[in-house]
């Protein structure tokens, strides 16, 4: 029984370490985050747990958060997923042991807020929008990234500041 004790208790920590909080954010908290000046590059995904080409492309935001050449990228993974399905979003981030910050966008109107973060999105997902936090330029691709394209984008959008 002590046993049985020691490995449900060791379970649970190891499952509290690795799930990561998810923040239930609005369009108006996106927005801030969009604007707010920095010395980094943004990188925001827009994606959910339902779509293929979304969940195929995840590891290549893990590989960028990764690499030590884009120490000056912050990436930020926003989930389009319904708010009721947190837990879902939660249970995906833990299975693929995710390590950017993920928050899940709490509206339910999409064509409230898509104009909001870009006007030219037709709003497929997935989404990647590149921000230079100094100035404000941004780079908004509405596709997929295949093997290694995610960091080539990046390194090509870092050279042109």
């Amino acid at each position: 029984m002590h046993k049985i004790l020691i490995f449900v208790g060791l379970f649970l920590i190891i499952r509290i370490a690795t799930a990561q909080d998810i923040a239930l954010i609005k369009i108006a908290d996106l927005e801030k985050i969009l604007e707010e000046k920095s010395e980094k590059v943004k990188v925001i995904n827009f994606w959910a747990t339902w779509c293929k080409p979304c969940v195929a492309e995840m590891p290549q935001f893990e590989a960028l958060k990764a690499n030590k050449e884009f120490q000056n990228v912050e990436i930020l993974l926003v989930s389009v997923d319904f708010a009721q399905d947190v837990e879902k979003v939660k249970r995906f981030i833990t299975k693929r042991q995710l390590k950017n910050k993920v928050v899940l966008l709490n509206e339910t109107d999409a064509n409230s807020w898509i104009d909001r973060v870009e006007p030219t999105w037709g709003g497929a997902i997935p989404a990647t929008l590149l921000i230079d936090g100094r100035t404000n330029r941004r780079l908004f691709l509405e596709k997929e990234f295949h093997q290694n394209e995610l960091e080539e984008v990046v390194r090509k959008f870092i050279n042109q500041q």
